[in-house]
């Protein structure tokens, strides 16, 4: 079983975590990474783009001319997809993207996550963040305190007002309590900073 020190908000060494085997020490599978990345940013897609068919554009419904007896082609609508200010025929509809994996997919793809961040030092521990205010300014210290790089993902396992209203107008810095934990948000943030019953609590769901 891997073990990670645990640090307080002085960037300081106050012990040490067992963190299970089988979901930081499991081996990484890039495909489920993909799958799961894929399977979220679909998601996100608003899927509003759309056009107008025959039916929907502007337009008189009435016989532009006769059927027979002109020489011209026979017409029934101004509102013709051959003709300009027509419909459009087969033209992207509002839609949803969104698609579901299967469950062991999903927790697969997050132990590798997991395994891939702490074989690469990207994840601590800290003891608890235990802030005296909510001011952004403070939180922005202890940042600077754990020398955190750009970006960073911020775990907690139960809800933490006044780290919710310092984090959230930090630019890079995101806040997402452990059961909301996913692959998309872990792979995109240079370092992630579990808090230790967050921590506990993940190896205890996804072993």
């Amino acid at each position: 079983m891997p073990s990670v020190n645990v640090i307080d908000l002085n960037n300081s060494t106050v012990g040490s975590i067992e963190l299970s085997d089988a979901v930081f020490g499991a081996e990484v599978n890039e495909a489920l990474l993909y799958e799961a990345v894929r399977q979220h940013t679909a998601s996100a897609r608003s899927g509003t783009a759309a056009t107008k068919t025959r039916h929907e554009v502007s337009g008189s419904g009435k016989k532009l001319w006769k059927q027979k007896g002109t020489g011209r082609a026979r017409m029934g609508s101004i509102r013709s997809p051959l003709w300009r200010h027509g419909g459009t025929v087969h033209g992207p509809q509002p839609r949803s993207y969104a698609y579901k994996l299967p469950r062991k997919m999903l927790l697969g793809a997050l132990r590798s996550a997991l395994s891939a961040k702490l074989r690469d030092g990207e994840l601590r521990v800290v003891r608890a963040f235990d802030l005296q205010d909510h001011k952004t300014k403070n939180m922005a210290g202890v940042l600077g305190k754990l020398e955190t790089k750009k970006t960073v993902l911020l775990v907690e396992a139960s809800e933490n007002t006044n780290l919710t209203r310092a984090s959230r107008n930090l630019r890079g810095v995101k806040l997402v309590p452990s059961k909301d934990v996913n692959v998309y948000d872990l792979l995109r943030h240079q370092e992630v900073l579990l808090t230790e019953p967050a921590a506990k609590r993940l190896s205890e769901a996804l072993a």
